[in-house]
C-alpha cells in the first residue's frame, strides 16, 4: 500500500479568480466585487444596496495581491513580502497560509495543480 504523498500548503500556486482590480494612486489595491445572486439581487432593489463592492486592501494585502501571478508558490510571496515589509516577518506563513485560505473560500483566488 502506497502512502500519499502529503502536500505542502506553500507549495501552492495562486491565480486571481476573475475578480477586477486596480492599484490606487497611493499604492494599495482595490478590488471591485459584483454582488451577484437572488439575495443581493433583492437587496439591490428594495434596500438600495450597490450591485458593486469595493474592497481596499492594506499595504501588506497589496504586496501579496500584487504578487499573485500563477507562477510564484506561496512560500515565494511569503519571501518577497518579508523582504519588502520587514514587519511582516512575525509568524509570516502562519498568517499567509490563513489569509490565502480566507481567499480561497470566498472565491478570490484559486490555486493551479502542480
Amino acid at each position: 500500500m502506497k502512502k500519499k504523498k502529503q502536500e505542502n500548503y506553500l507549495d501552492k500556486i495562486p491565480s486571481i479568480n476573475d475578480k477586477k482590480w486596480e492599484v490606487c494612486e497611493d499604492g494599495l489595491v482595490e478590488v471591485t466585487v459584483e454582488n451577484t445572486g437572488f439575495y443581493n439581487t433583492i437587496a439591490q432593489k428594495f434596500f438600495r444596496r450597490p450591485r458593486f463592492s469595493f474592497i481596499r486592501l492594506d499595504e501588506y494585502g497589496s504586496c501579496v495581491w500584487q504578487q499573485i501571478d500563477g507562477q510564484k508558490t506561496i512560500y515565494e510571496i511569503g519571501q518577497i513580502l518579508k523582504n519588502t515589509h520587514k514587519g511582516a516577518a512575525d509568524q509570516l506563513y502562519e498568517r499567509l497560509a490563513s489569509y490565502f485560505k480566507i481567499l480561497e473560500q470566498n472565491g478570490y483566488v484559486v490555486f493551479r495543480k502542480n
